[in-house]
């Protein structure tokens, strides 16, 4: 037996990491099934019209074609199923490049890649809105009424009687997830019941959503997501393409495997949407802010809507009495936005913190003292206590470990050779949230040896989550590492939240140590004994020479949870060098100091922070997907051409947490970090772009051309 309280906070290496770096780690397309017919799917070339005639007779006859599904014979599917982005095959309407219009099915996915070219399709074009700059001034009010006007106080007031303010638009440009693993489904009939072999985020979300889109029962659909290559939000939410997998299957009667091309992936899982942002700040000769507006343009899909919370960070990080945040949104014809690491706080915090930045300049202030001055004591959104918050203590602990005395405050004082050298800063923020979790807990012995299985429909998005909840177990249990197994990833299992939203973490490590509490209290109670010290439940199973036993608990938040604001908190440093001649950023340096309460892994969670760093730096640097205004394609269309950051693009990164103790937000005093990471990363590079050069660039990528 191990003492308790050892495996949780120790860098031990990811349980599944041998699996992964073997190959043996099924992903979407690894699982074995009978005799598979492969599906391609057909899309639009233009962005908005009628179909009027679909030609399929001579990719009919092709090679090896078992079945060619169009809007003319496909099922009827529940479009408000749930599964984003529409694209069904259910009309001949055309409302974004890329839609989805049919699906053809052969015994080889080089037959059915062939057979597609010779479908000939015949459209009535209609005049598509695809030009952000065209139509961003017939934005409306969204229909979320979590996007409605939030104001506080006079802010229009305060800036007129303001001597000291900024007011400037900043613009973040549409993204893409690009995970390494494409989404990609594998579809298997048995009867009326269908098993999906698809990465999902949320696995018991992607069930429901599946079912109800084919007119099922959520227990006549099984999905099965052992591992996730990557998805940042696209496999949140799931997306036609599961459904169309399983159509194909139920046409041709086998099993069809149905994978996105990297082509296919922008203009079929979603996106990160274009804002337009305008900050308005006005503060006293001292500092101390008095007004701070938020007002954000972007757009959604033509029938449907998404619109990311860019104001988010604006509603919580610095003390105002006077605050405005606004949403206006334009629909156009492109696929509907979604979820992307970090929604809302990534791009809403490029504005924010640039425009602090600037204020500070205009003030003479250090970036870092007029940041804390602004430090509010409670939630200015809402009146609730912080659970805890840390971002004061971000700043000045980055600050020593970065070197910031270092920093010249007039831009073009520091440089190397032909660099011109610049520091920047930032803060940021993401709420920390439990969600309802079920787990089992399975607990056999074999002689003198005890071991445990933990299931949940939990997901791994390449995160950790196999490993935490390894070791949450192992300690609340009384157990080695290397004997307990966790099996999640298939809605077979008990229920449990999603990968998304930074919450995966706390829900699915909370329910697996209220498990892990419950059995041992029963086995407890099943004893009748008494003990000195609190037995383990390993030590319960030897004593009471007990071969099996099992429970299942249903977890959820503590109530007191609600009655204050949880969040994580995070300070960016970044130091970058600029070439005087070129105009090329290189990050020298990157520091992120984040507070996220127990970190369950040191290691898990430095490559997560790292990992959002890295896409911040992608989103500051590099990253821009580009819309061709006369066909509504996008440009950019792989990873060939949508820049992201490569190993010699990344100078040299480093983490450090603080060491925090949050007892509200939940039982273990966990907040997630899996997107905290990359808020406030593209400030912070942009900000040090300024004291390098002088030069403020507002518009994301921050690529040569603005500099210069």
């Amino acid at each position: 037996m191990k003492d308790t309280n050892k495996a949780v906070g120790s860098p031990i290496n990811r349980i599944d990491g041998i699996a992964k770096v073997t190959g043996k780690a099924p992903y979407s397309m690894d699982h074995t099934v009978t005799n598979p017919a492969y599906a391609l799917l057909v899309k639009s070339t233009i962005a908005a019209g009628t179909i009027q005639d679909i030609d399929s007779a001579a990719a009919e006859k092709a090679p090896g074609v078992l079945a060619i599904i169009t809007h003319k014979n496909a099922p009827k599917l529940n479009v408000k199923g749930g599964l984003r982005g529409g694209a069904l095959l259910q009309s001949p309407e055309i409302e974004f490049f890329g839609q989805n219009i049919g699906i053809v099915v052969a015994e080889t996915f080089e037959q059915a890649r062939y057979a597609s070219r010779l479908i000939n399709v015949t459209y009535e074009k209609k005049e598509p809105k695809v030009d952000f700059d065209l139509v961003a001034d017939q934005a409306r009010m969204p229909k979320d009424k979590d996007k409605a006007d939030a104001k506080r106080g006079d802010v229009q007031a305060a800036l007129r009687q303001a001597t000291h303010k900024v007011e400037e638009v900043y613009e973040t440009p549409i993204e893409h997830h690009h995970p390494m693993e494409p989404h990609a489904a594998i579809a298997e009939w048995n009867g009326d019941k269908v098993t999906l072999y698809s990465s999902a985020q949320i696995v018991n979300g992607a069930q429901s959503a599946a079912a109800a889109t084919l007119n099922l029962k959520p227990e006549q659909v099984r999905i099965v997501s052992p591992y996730i290559g990557g998805g940042f939000g696209s496999k949140g939410g799931q997306w036609a393409n599961l459904a169309l997998a399983a159509v194909a299957a139920r046409q041709v009667n086998r099993p069809v495997k149905l994978a996105l091309t990297r082509q296919q992936m922008v203009n079929s899982v979603g996106l990160r949407q274009h804002n337009r942002q305008k900050v308005s700040l006005a503060a006293t000769a001292d500092g101390k802010l008095t007004a701070l507006a938020h007002e954000i343009t972007t757009h959604c899909a033509i029938n449907d809507e998404f619109v990311e919370p860019c104001g988010d960070c604006s509603k919580i990080m610095y003390d105002s009495p006077n605050s405005l945040i606004t949403y206006r949104v334009v629909p156009m014809n492109l696929i509907v936005p979604t979820y992307t690491r970090g929604p809302g706080k990534s791009t809403g915090s490029f504005a924010l913190e640039s425009a602090m930045d600037e204020l500070a300049y205009t003030l003479k202030m250090d970036p870092i003292e007029f940041r804390i001055k602004n430090e509010p004591a409670r939630d200015p959104s809402n009146g609730k206590p912080w659970s805890s918050r840390t971002t004061v203590q971000c700043l000045r602990e980055g600050a020593k470990a970065f070197g910031w005395e270092k920093r010249k405050p007039e831009p073009r004082q520091n440089a190397q050779g032909n660099y011109w050298i610049g520091y920047g800063v930032s803060a940021g923020t993401y709420p920390a949230h439990q969600r309802p979790t079920s787990a089992l807990v399975k607990l056999n012995r074999t002689g003198n040896e005890v071991k445990a299985t933990i299931e949940l429909a939990a997901a791994d998005l390449g995160t950790g989550t196999y490993t935490i909840l390894t070791q949450t177990a192992a300690d609340a249990l009384g157990l080695a590492v290397q004997n307990v197994h966790v099996k999640i990833g298939d809605s077979d299992l008990p229920p449990a939240a999603g990968a998304v939203g930074s919450v995966g973490a706390a829900s699915y490590a909370n329910a697996v140590n209220d498990a892990c509490e419950k059995i041992t209290q029963e086995l407890l109670t099943k004893s009748g004994k008494q003990f000195f010290v609190r037995p383990t439940a390993a030590q319960l199973m030897l004593s009471e020479k007990l071969t099996d036993y099992q429970t299942r608990v249903d977890s959820k938040p503590p109530e007191q949870a609600e009655e204050y604001s949880a969040h994580s908190f995070n300070a960016n440093f970044a130091e970058v060098a600029v070439n005087k001649s070129t105009g090329m950023v290189r990050v020298n340096r990157f520091l992120a100091v984040t507070g996220a309460g127990k970190i369950l892994n040191p290691k898990t969670a430095r490559s997560q922070i790292i990992g959002g760093n890295v896409w911040g730096i992608g989103m500051a640097l590099t990253e821009e997907s580009v819309v061709d205004p006369r066909w509504g394609n996008f440009v950019t269309r792989s990873l060939g051409d949508y820049h992201v950051p490569a190993n010699l693009d990344i100078g040299h990164l480093d983490a450090i947490f603080i060491n925090e103790h949050d007892e509200h937000v939940n039982t273990l005093g966990i907040k997630g970090i899996g997107e905290v990471g990359i808020v406030g990363v593209a400030a912070a590079i942009a900000n040090a772009v300024f004291n390098a050069t002088g030069k403020r660039v507002r518009e994301l990528p921050i690529t040569p051309d603005k500099v210069l």
